[in-house]
């Protein structure tokens, strides 16, 4: 059996000797929870991340009946790092299992390149005769044409493309 995690000594990553913390939070999954996670895993229909979270809860369970497995024995069995088993400690125990298996929603928007006024610009641009020599426009003309006229700074072909293809607009 794996012994439990106490304050100790340890090296890091560097070499440098750390002291190491008794967990904040503790792992007691109710014989329900564990049921659906070993299920869960046994089946391996679920994401690779939710599947690999279920184990980390597994291992780190300090209830009655769970193997409460130390950090680093849960790293070296599961193949992940130590900050992941202790965010998905943390998770279950702040927001529950729901939220301790599934990924949070990245809070990052990405701020668009076209507003609506460029886009109509680009349309318009797009529906215009075709540069000299050329039998129509390309998405990196549009790009660079868009940039020349001065109505952005930069855009690349891809933001033309998914802008005339949300306009549900074709160049051929």
């Amino acid at each position: 059996m794996i012994p439990r995690q106490t304050l100790g000594r340890k090296c890091d990553s560097l070499g440098m000797e750390v002291f190491t913390m008794p967990k904040k939070y503790r792992v007691t999954l109710t014989p329900e929870e564990r049921v659906q996670l070993t299920q869960m895993v046994s089946k391996g229909k679920a994401a690779a991340r939710a599947l690999t979270h279920a184990r980390i809860l597994l291992k780190t369970d300090e209830a009655e009946d769970g193997p409460a497995w130390t950090d680093d024995a849960v790293c070296e069995a599961v193949d992940v790092g130590l900050c992941t088993v202790m965010r998905v400690r943390e998770r279950f125990v702040e927001e529950g299992l729901e939220a301790a298996l599934r990924p949070r929603p990245s809070s990052y928007v990405q701020p668009r390149r076209l507003d609506g006024h460029l886009e109509a610009q680009l349309v318009t641009l797009a529906c215009s005769e075709a540069p000299e020599g050329r039998a129509r426009w390309t998405l990196r003309l549009l790009a660079d044409r868009i940039v020349q006229l001065g109505y952005c700074e930069e855009v690349s072909h891809e933001t033309v493309r998914q802008t005339l293809k949300k306009t549900k607009l074709s160049l051929g």
